[in-house]
C-alpha cells in the first residue's frame, strides 16, 4: 500500500467516525427532536402544512423533506401538504431581484403561511439571510418554527419555538446529521398517517 492510499484510508476511516460520533451526540436531544416529531404531526393532523427552507446544501434538505411528505418516505399513505421554498428557481430569482435576497423566505412565509403551520429551518450555521425574518413572519402569522441548525446556532440560536443544534463545526456534519434528523421526523409522520 502507497502513502497516498494509506492516507486516503485513514481521511476515510476518520470521516467515517467523525460522521458516527456526531449522529451518536443526537442521542442527547431525544426529548427535543420527540418535540419536533410532535409538532410537525400535530400540525399535520389537523390539516395544516410544512413549509421548508435552506440554502445551498440546507436547501436540499428542505426539498427532500418536502418531497418524501408529498410523494411517499416508506408507506403508501396520502399525501402530505409540504411546500420547499426553494424548489421554484423563477420565484427565487424574481423576489431577490426585486426585494434583495434576504426577502427570499420570509416573502414566502407571508404569502404561503398559515396559522397552525410549520416553517422548518435547514442551515448548517444559522447565519443565513431572511431566516431571522423568516421566523418572525411566522410567529406573527400564529405559525410553528423549527430550526435544525448547526454549529453554535449563530444568530438563528433561541429564535424558533423547537431548535436542535448539532454542536459541530463541519457543514458535511452537520448536514448529515440534519438528514438523520429529517428521516426521524418522516418516520413519526409515517406511524401517525399508516
Amino acid at each position: 500500500m502507497t502513502d497516498t492510499m494509506s492516507n486516503t484510508h485513514a481521511d476515510i476511516v476518520d470521516s467515517l467516525r467523525t460522521s458516527s460520533a456526531v449522529i451518536a451526540s443526537l442521542e442527547s436531544q431525544a426529548d427535543t427532536l420527540a418535540a419536533i416529531c410532535d409538532a410537525v404531526v400535530g400540525a399535520l393532523q389537523n390539516g395544516n402544512k410544512l413549509l421548508t427552507a435552506g440554502h445551498g446544501g440546507s436547501a436540499a434538505e428542505a426539498l427532500h423533506m418536502a418531497e418524501e411528505l408529498l410523494g411517499r418516505f416508506k408507506s403508501n399513505r396520502r399525501p402530505l401538504p409540504a411546500v420547499a421554498l426553494v424548489a421554484d428557481p423563477t420565484l427565487m430569482t424574481c423576489i431577490a431581484n426585486d426585494f434583495g435576497f434576504e426577502a427570499l423566505f420570509p416573502r414566502q412565509v407571508e404569502g404561503l403561511g398559515q396559522p397552525g403551520d410549520v416553517l422548518v429551518i435547514f442551515t448548517s450555521s444559522g447565519n443565513g439571510d431572511g431566516f431571522l425574518q423568516a421566523v418572525d413572519v411566522a410567529r406573527g402569522k400564529g405559525m410553528i418554527s423549527v430550526g435544525l441548525i448547526g454549529k453554535d446556532g449563530g444568530p438563528l440560536a433561541g429564535r424558533c419555538d423547537h431548535e436542535l443544534i448539532v454542536a459541530h463545526d463541519e457543514t458535511a456534519r452537520v448536514q448529515e446529521a440534519h438528514t438523520v434528523i429529517l428521516h426521524v421526523i418522516l418516520e413519526a409522520v409515517e406511524r401517525a398517517f399508516t
